[in-house]
Formats: C-alpha cells, structure tokens, sequence
C-alpha cells in the first residue's frame, strides 16, 4: 500500500469516527457475492457490544480498511471480540477489537438499487459463495459476467455524491 492510500484510508476511518457515518466504493472481491467491486456500502459507526453474529462491518488493520462479515463473537474474562471473515475466503480473521471496529454496513447500493445486507447467506447465495471460494479464476470469471450484464448507468450522469462519500480501496 502507498502513502496516498494510506492516508485515504485513515481519513475515512476519521470520517466514520467523527461524524458517524460514511459511505465507501468497494473495490476488493473479498466479500463476492454479497458485495462486489464498485458497490457503494453505507457504514454508520457501532461498538462492540451492538453487533451481532452475521452482520457485515468495517475495520481499520494495519492502515487497511476491510468489510467482513462476523462469524463468531467470543467473550472472555469480559472482554468481547469478533472473529471476521470475508464471504469469499476460507479462513478467518485475527480477533477484532473495538479500537479496530469502525462501523456496521447499513446498506449496500448497486446499480442504483439500495440493498439491506443480509445477515447470513442462503440459498443460490450461498452455492455461489462456496464455488466462489474454490477457485480465483472462477471469481475473475464471474465478476466478469456480472459486469458485462449489470445495467449502463444513468445517461444523464452520477448521482452526486453526498459530504460523507467518498471512494476508498475496500
């Protein structure tokens, strides 16, 4: 990662600290395919203690930004963590602490369609998570596909983005 990402990368974890809220461009295929590369996601800051099991949140690591879905919340001697997890991925995340969690996704929009994220995933979803998760080449193939068939966007130009928007490497 460069400095100017880096330095995206704080400024949004700063946003979302300060303000509460912000809205970021995924460009990672880590969490294919209930969030996929170009989809904007709606984040609103949370703590530990107001998430649970299967929500989709963002955490600062390491000057990085992920979203991940909880798979596990493990409590001990008082203290709570999360264990993450991109839907694509086969192993888990190291625990997150609270000073890494910045937010809860509250909503995902894609091809101008705003979508609540589901807390688990089911049916076809959950087929294609798992061929997904057996082969890169299978993933490149199908985010192919999708970006061939998703919908040309609005001639008349991009919804303007609001103060808390910005796109930041996800």
């Amino acid at each position: 990662m460069n400095a100017r990402e880096h330095a995206s990368n704080a400024l949004a974890a700063d946003v979302v600290r300060s303000f509460g809220e912000v809205r970021l461009r995924v460009l990672g295929t880590s969490m294919a395919p209930s969030i996929l590369p170009g989809d904007l996601v709606w984040i609103q800051r949370a703590n530990l203690d107001e998430i649970s099991l299967g929500e989709i949140v963002l955490f600062s690591r390491d000057g990085r930004l992920f979203v991940h879905r909880i798979v596990a919340v493990v409590r001990d001697q008082g203290v709570t963590r999360l264990i993450t997890r991109g839907d694509r991925l086969r192993h888990n995340d190291l625990p997150l602490s609270q000073s890494e969690l910045l937010g809860s996704v509250v909503s995902i929009e894609r091809d101008g369609q705003r979508l609540e994220p589901e807390n688990a995933v089911t049916g076809w979803s959950r087929v294609l998570q798992q061929v997904l998760r057996a082969s890169h080449l299978v993933t490149r193939v199908y985010l192919r596909f999708r970006a061939l068939t998703r919908p040309r966007t609005d001639p008349s130009g991009p919804v303007p983005k609001s103060s808390t928007e910005q796109s930041w490497a996800l």
